[in-house]
């Protein structure tokens, strides 16, 4: 969430999401307080045979349904999913794939789900959106969180096979701060149910949707709590209009939709949980949902993977293929090793999540934060590699005869996961409120008194005495004794003690963020950046030496390649985390937002001297 939601709302969300409802801890926050847990995440846990059965028949159909049914470049000419491409999903079961089989659903594992969604995205973007936000955050996921046992029977039967659904929430004025929602649910006068008025933004299947979820804010009254609370919206019901539907830089196939509410009446069985419910429902569904993102941006990590082996053994120059040349074997290695990294990562976090035990708010966001930025670094070089034809359109590329690779409709669609389902600068800023706030629990623990925690933690920074007792468990641990791990990781336990330390290191930097800036620190986002960075990268290494010591016992004869891989992602992540190190107390942040401030008032506008706006003049948000 941004810094601008009401602090009470957003810890009291926080606060009831962790109430009972995990066994275990997290793996991802107890790095940040330099605990490397590695039992929480090895051995993995061991895939269910019935489970792999059903996952694998399902992705053999869907493959043969993609490869045979889905042309990739109609979709780009149209701007659209074919019907007949949404109703073979329909007819298979893949709008349901989450859905318990008691509902009428396939029931896939979250493993599966995710295999399912990367196979899918690797075909056509549009098609993965399309079935994730009818999924991962659609009608489904609220409902069997939340939802009642009657809305269960009516409505999972349905969005499993028939009804495509979708999430309204964000609004003109409201983005990543959902605290703020505009839309309206006044209670009727019969107490029967609600009447639903606002504008809806980038609602995607929004267009086409058959039944969406509506978060709206409730008045507070007599016999009412009020607050922000979600409710189930049949599309057809009278008042709901899409005003229009959105067309973007790419993802050319979505329906993404305008929706205006002018005097929808919803009946109050509609109302998913209870009254002032909804933030919580919309950051719950959220949490899961994100390992959707990951799930999509490895199968551009793998195609890009493909495209780049094949085109460079085939293209020659200077008397040899362009890939026994250095500088695009770099980009190679880079691109195939990013690809293992974000597999590892989504791997682990989908086990973890079928454990419905786990904690794995974190592991989901970092895995979203880390898989998009990452992932759009790799179709650059990908970019990079194919060069002209990389910027050429596939569409182009057919037309004389060349194999249509559309590496630029993929930069295209690949662009908008840093921003989707909370953007890259949110995701910094809701992972380091968790760091932070571990790290003020804990000296809440350490610290005697009945002063408030915050103040606690202050006044312990100011005293010393909370360097006394607590830096001294950030000093000595497991990684720094030679060949700590080494045993049943082999050549990668390096990687391990590295995570160990480095762990240490950042629970130390940013206790330290914390007595240097104090209240201030909530608004260095940069440095909170850096931080929440570093313990992404920490959690990606951690992902990659596990995930390879699985593959030795689920694929014996991937097991040396496996490691291959997972060495040189390790290396190459502990380089971008030494980076992130030494920039957390030594950057020019302070100097830039200076500037930019400036900029605000007005400064330096001759800088923009010279050229024509081919926006016009107006305001930048419609009124």
């Amino acid at each position: 969430m941004a810094t601008d939601v009401t602090e009470r709302e957003a810890r009291q969300v926080a606060e009831d999401a962790r109430e009972g409802e995990w066994k275990l801890p997290s793996f991802g926050k107890d790095l940040f307080l330099g605990r490397l847990n590695l039992d929480l995440i090895h051995p993995q846990p061991q895939l269910d045979p019935a489970a792999v059965h059903k996952g694998e028949a399902f992705l053999q159909e869907l493959r043969a349904f993609l490869t045979e049914h889905v042309d990739p470049l109609q979709i780009e000419r149209d701007a659209k999913i074919p019907e007949a491409v949404v109703d073979g999903f329909k007819a298979m079961g893949a709008l349901g794939m989450k859905v318990p089989e008691e509902y009428g659903g396939l029931g896939l594992s979250q493993v599966y789900y995710n295999r399912a969604l990367t196979l899918v995205g690797s075909c056509h973007a549009s098609l993965g959106a399309l079935l994730s936000a009818h999924q991962s955050i659609g009608v489904a996921e609220p409902l069997l969180h939340f939802g009642s046992e009657a809305q269960k029977q009516e409505w999972l039967p349905k969005v499993a096979r028939t009804h495509i659904s979708a999430f309204l929430l964000t609004e003109p004025d409201v983005g990543s701060d959902p605290a703020r929602v505009a839309t309206t649910a006044t209670p009727t006068e019969d107490g029967s149910g609600y009447r639903l008025d606002g504008r809806k933004l980038w609602a995607t299947n929004g267009a086409i949707a058959d039944v969406v979820v509506v978060m709206a804010k409730v008045p507070k009254g007599d016999g009412h709590q009020g607050g922000i609370s979600a409710f189930i919206l049949p599309y057809d019901t009278e008042g709901v209009t899409v005003e229009h539907r959105n067309a973007f830089m790419g993802l050319r196939g979505i329906e993404n939709s305008v929706t205006l509410l002018q005097d929808v009446v919803v009946p109050k069985e509609n109302l998913i949980g209870r009254e002032g419910q909804g933030l919580k429902i919309a950051l719950t569904t959220l949490n899961t949902g994100r390992l959707a993102l990951p799930a999509i941006c490895l199968g551009t990590a793998k195609w890009a993977t493909k495209i780049a082996r094949e085109w460079s053994a085939e293209r020659v120059q200077w008397g040899q293929p362009v890939g026994r040349h250095d500088a695009v074997a770099q980009k190679i290695a880079f691109i195939a090793a990013s690809a293992f990294g974000i597999e590892a990562m989504l791997d682990v976090a989908s086990r973890m999540a079928d454990d419905k035990q786990r904690d794995i708010r974190i592991e989901a966001a970092i895995g979203k934060l880390y898989a998009s930025e990452l992932g759009w670094r790799v179709i650059d070089e990908l970019m990079q590699i194919r060069g002209g034809r990389g910027y050429e359109t596939a569409e182009s590329l057919k037309a004389r005869g060349e194999k249509p690779v559309p590496v630029e409709q993929v930069m295209r669609d690949m662009r908008i996961n840093r921003i989707f389902e909370g953007s890259t600068e949110i995701m910094h800023l809701l992972i380091a409120r968790e760091a932070v706030d571990q790290h003020l629990a804990v000296a809440g623990d350490i610290l005697e008194g009945d002063v408030p925690l915050k103040d606690k933690a202050r006044a312990a920074v100011e005293a010393g005495k909370f360097y006394a007792k607590w830096f001294p468990q950030l000093a000595v641990g497991e990684g720094q004794k030679p060949g700590a791990f080494g045993g049943e990781f082999g050549e990668l336990a390096v990687h391990l003690r590295y995570v160990e330390r480095a762990s240490r290191k950042l629970a130390r930097s940013t206790f330290y963020a914390m007595g240097r800036w104090q209240a201030k620190l909530e608004r260095k986002q940069s440095v909170l950046g850096r931080i929440v960075d570093i313990g992404s990268e920490l959690f990606a290494i951690s992902s990659a030496v596990v995930y390879a010591t699985t593959l030795r016992s689920e694929h014996p004869e991937r097991a040396e390649e496996a490691t291959q891989l997972a060495d040189l992602f390790c290396r190459q992540a502990r380089h971008r985390a030494e980076a992130l190190f030494a920039e957390l107390f030594d950057n020019d942040d302070d100097a830039a937002y200076a500037l930019a401030q400036d900029v605000l008032a007005g400064k330096f506008t001759w800088v923009e001297e010279g050229i024509v706006d081919p926006s016009g003049e107006g305001p930048m948000i419609a009124g």
